[in-house]
């Protein structure tokens, strides 16, 4: 079905649907009503054509069954080190998002980087043979670093370098208007992976004060839905987001050191990994939540060639 045969969808408001990136039934049905009424349609008429898209999608209840068939599209890259992916159950779940936080230089921006390189394997080697999306709001992408880590896998740098598209964010709107045109253009770049490196810091410094709190919160949870919905369930994309970190000063016995985004982040990420620096390369890595793992640690290292299992 076209998106011109949903009731309510004619010539004019097709071509206004696909100018904002709904260009398929998927995407309508995914979509909320105020990110259909932002873009000029009534209130009355957004309820008519997504309630269209969902009936056509048999968008209602499934069985169990038809869930772990679902299931079965997941994919899984590795993040270069067997310990990592064993804990997290076999690498970066696609439909997912997995959130990283931690100190500066606990191995976050590294950890994206590499699995950037790695969604470009086959299959059996751990990646999906797809392209990369990163969006960069801390000036942290190094083309150089991506040379390091496809050199050690035997890659072909500058194919590894083409697959990869990377977008600055100069700030929240900015970052929030470069992940929807990552949505748009999913499926020309055949998108595997999606990481936003860091998803707070922008809004960190423009949202100061209790009293903007709230505005801060509401465009967070409406930027990681946004990554959620219309790339990771739509494309099947893994999405992966680093985040900062603050110190909490009423903690006294326990590490003072919590993720900034509060419970809108917590909430929203499938995936919360915490990150922290050992001795030399070593880095410690503890999955916090998870909907199928347990908590647990483990330990690898950053190397020049990358994200490795310690020797």
């Amino acid at each position: 079905m076209e998106i011109e045969e949903l009731p309510g969808v004619g010539e004019k408001v097709a071509e206004k649907l696909k100018e904002a990136g709904f260009s398929s039934i998927e995407s309508i049905a995914a979509a909320s009503i105020s990110e259909l009424k932002d873009i000029g349609l009534g209130e009355s008429s957004v309820i008519k054509i997504i309630n269209a898209a969902r009936e056509n999608l048999k968008m209602g209840f499934e069985t169990g069954l038809d869930a772990l068939r679902k299931r079965e599209r997941v994919g899984k890259i590795t993040t270069g080190s067997k310990e990592l992916d064993k804990l997290i159950g076999g690498g970066v779940e696609t439909q997912a998002i997995t959130e990283l936080y931690g100190k500066y230089g606990s191995g976050k921006t590294q950890i994206g980087h590499q699995l950037a390189v790695n969604v470009q394997l086959p299959e059996e080697k751990g990646g999906l043979n797809r392209s990369a999306v990163y969006i960069d709001t801390e000036n942290t992408f190094r083309p150089e670093r991506i040379q390091q880590m496809a050199k050690a896998l035997k890659l072909d740098p500058q194919e590894v370098l083409k697959n990869i598209h990377v977008a600055r964010a100069y700030n929240s709107d900015h970052q929030m208007l470069l992940a929807e045109k990552a949505a748009e253009l999913a499926d020309e770049y055949n998108i595997g992976l999606v990481v936003v490196d860091s998803l707070t810091a922008h809004f960190r410094v423009e949202y100061v004060g209790r009293g903007t709190l709230a505005g801060r919160q509401q465009k967070i949870n409406r930027h990681m839905h946004l990554l959620q919905r219309r790339l990771g369930d739509l494309h099947n994309a893994a999405i992966l987001v680093t985040n900062q970190v603050m110190s909490r000063p009423d903690v006294l016995f326990a590490d003072p050191t919590a993720p900034i985004g509060g419970h809108v982040v917590g909430h929203t990420a499938t995936f919360r990994i915490y990150l922290r620096k050992g001795k030399g390369d070593k880095r410690i890595a503890r999955l916090i939540d998870s909907p199928s793992m347990p908590e647990g640690e483990c330990v690898f290292e950053v190397t020049t060639d990358g994200v490795k299992d310690v020797k």
